[in-house]
């Protein structure tokens, strides 16, 4: 065998290795579209189902954002919890 059939055949499989990862490519790509297009389909499905939800008024928006808080302990109040509980301050 000569240098050039050697390196011919070198090429031809490179040819085909690379063919075969483009159709391997090509197949990963169609499976996650078409996965995608069916999660799709489930979801307008579902959602189509589902009665329509009324859209949030700006006073129950802003009536949720206002909840009150829990009052922090005062700073002495926490100062002496920590020096009851062995922490030195």
């Amino acid at each position: 065998m000569t240098n050039d059939e050697d390196r011919s055949d070198r090429a031809a499989r490179a040819a085909e290795n690379a063919r075969a990862a483009l159709a391997e490519r090509e197949a990963a790509t169609k499976a996650v579209l078409d996965n995608m297009a069916r999660l799709r389909a489930l979801r307008l499905a579902r959602e189509a189902a589902e009665p329509p939800r009324a859209p949030a008024t700006r006073k129950a928006r802003a009536a949720k954002a206002r909840k009150p808080a829990e009052k922090a302990p005062a700073l002495s109040d926490w100062l002496a919890s920590q020096q009851s509980g062995g922490r030195r301050i």
